[in-house]
């Protein structure tokens, strides 16, 4: 069959005309703004890329089928064509991997606000630990893993990270909606997605209609821990289980801590010690995305007795691009580059590299480039889950103009709120900026860097974007 990938270079989407190419398909696609990594791999794969929308080009190639993806809206030249002519059928990227790749499968389908990158990473290469020749569609670059997708083999289990976000223009419904899961974990529920979601019970919504389609026979693993998580309608057409610190888990994690070398816990299976797990990756949330993915895993592999699966793989287990990546380290400096926008996951990240790194001092930088995180939706919280830093630059608003001001993020205000904790201090220069331009973020980073004073230092750069290429540089110059 001839497809054709409307906004083929997102991650999600380039991984799904991978798996396309995989079955056999052929396979082409348009973006705009086309770059490495995802261009190098789709054509590495022999798809072709064509730079920018044009629907005389479309008609030429004649696909008989287009795969819409979410960045495209209406005044899309190609999608106006599309709807004019009626010419070419069309489907959001969500109901194309539904009916040709997950109908058939076990689906394990990987959801919550926070961790599901590196969760499905964690269940993939753990099925693949032991030899399970699963599936998977993951919506980042894993360092453990031969690609971000894959077909595997029909009878295996298909891991499939589950974002809430929605399919398309025409399909409001969060992407997992279409997932047919066989099993769900729900790593962590928060407020996100703010041109999505009105509100946090907006979010329960459509976190409840996705547990009401798993079936009899699997399993829904929440987290035991989450008072938003608890507040979802009960479940009891499925087997639900529970996986945290607390006494009420099913699954526990327990005895977690964490030094200059790693982490350390112990998961307990309803009461009895599945595996002490030590490695390299920081923070209770990575040990909690660890218990997560072994118990989905465990139970793909044997629905009586998850811990049949053993965990041993963990020790070796490396990440996921851009998810705490070290670009650098060295005596004097280390560069961390992390995908964190939300302000729980700002804070988590930064508590964790406190305890970890105790004598480097902590330089942050942040980039408000998502949809929720260029409003006003997180002006309370991010203050504080910018605080643990020792400095604080945060880069202007990505496409800002595009914001109304009453509904744009208030950098001044986030930066005064940081400052008024330091300000009753004598000779204590203000720890937070905000910047016109990514350069001058580079700049003061540097400046930072290159004071003797904050050596040796740790600098952590969250973005969901490029940050317009500074990151690389800082780890260059610094």
């Amino acid at each position: 069959m001839r497809l054709y990938f409307m906004g083929i270079c997102g991650t999600a989407m380039g991984h799904a005309a991978l798996l396309a190419r995989e079955f056999g398909h052929e396979v082409c696609g348009a973006d705009v703004g086309v770059y490495p990594p995802m261009s190098d791999v789709l054509r590495e794969a022999g798809i072709t890329i064509f730079e920018g929308y044009d629907p005389v080009r479309l008609a030429g190639l004649r696909p008989e089928l287009i795969i819409v993806g979410n960045v495209t809206t209406r005044g899309n030249e190609e999608m106006e064509w599309l709807l004019d002519t009626r010419a070419i059928p069309y489907v959001s990227m969500p109901a194309f991997l539904r009916e040709t790749i997950l109908r058939w499968r076990r689906n394990l389908v990987i959801t919550g606000t926070h961790g599901k990158t590196t969760t499905s990473t964690l269940a993939a290469f753990l099925l693949r630990s032991v030899g399970v020749e699963a599936g998977w569609l993951i919506g980042g670059v894993p360092r453990d893993l031969p690609s971000g997708a894959t077909a595997g083999r029909p009878e295996t289990p298909f891991v499939i990270e589950g974002d809430e976000y929605d399919s398309a223009f025409f399909d409001k419904r969060s992407k997992f909606i279409h997932y047919w899961p066989w099993l769900v974990t729900v790593n962590n529920l928060e407020f996100d997605h703010a041109d999505i979601f009105r509100d946090l019970a907006d979010v329960q919504r459509t976190f409840a209609h996705l547990l009401k389609i798993v079936p009899r026979n699997g399993f829904a693993l929440l987290n035991g821990d989450d008072s938003n998580v608890a507040a979802l309608p009960p479940a009891p057409w499925t087997t639900v289980l529970r996986v945290g610190v607390g006494e009420n888990c099913d699954l526990r994690i327990t005895n977690f801590s964490e030094d200059d070398h790693g982490a350390r816990f112990d998961l307990v299976w309803q009461g009895d010690l599945w595996s002490t797990v030590s490695w390299g990756l920081s923070g209770l949330f990575n040990a909690r995305n660890a218990a997560m993915a072994a118990l989905a895993a465990g139970l793909a592999l044997d629905p009586t007795n998850p811990t049949r699966l053993p965990l041993a793989a963990l020790a070796s287990f490396q990440g996921v691009r851009r998810r705490q990546e070290i670009l650098r380290e060295d005596a004097d400096m280390m560069v961390m580059e992390d995908f964190g926008h939300h302000p729980t996951a700002i804070l988590e990240t930064l508590q964790a590299l406190r305890q970890r790194h105790p004598g480097r001092r902590l330089l942050v930088c942040f980039e408000p480039r998502s949809n929720t995180a260029r409003t006003r939706a997180f002006q309370a919280a991010l203050p504080g889950a910018l605080a643990p830093a020792d400095h604080v630059l945060i880069g202007p608003i990505y496409r800002g103009e595009k914001i109304p001001a009453t509904e744009r993020l208030d950098l001044g205000a986030i930066c005064a709120a940081i400052n008024a904790e330091v300000a009753h201090l004598p000779g204590i220069v203000a720890k937070a900026r905000h910047f016109d331009s990514n350069q001058e973020v580079l700049a003061a980073a540097l400046e930072i860097a290159r004071d003797p004073e904050n050596l040796p230092g740790l600098a952590v750069f969250f973005t969901n974007g490029s940050f317009d290429g500074i990151i690389a540089e800082f780890a260059r110059q610094a």
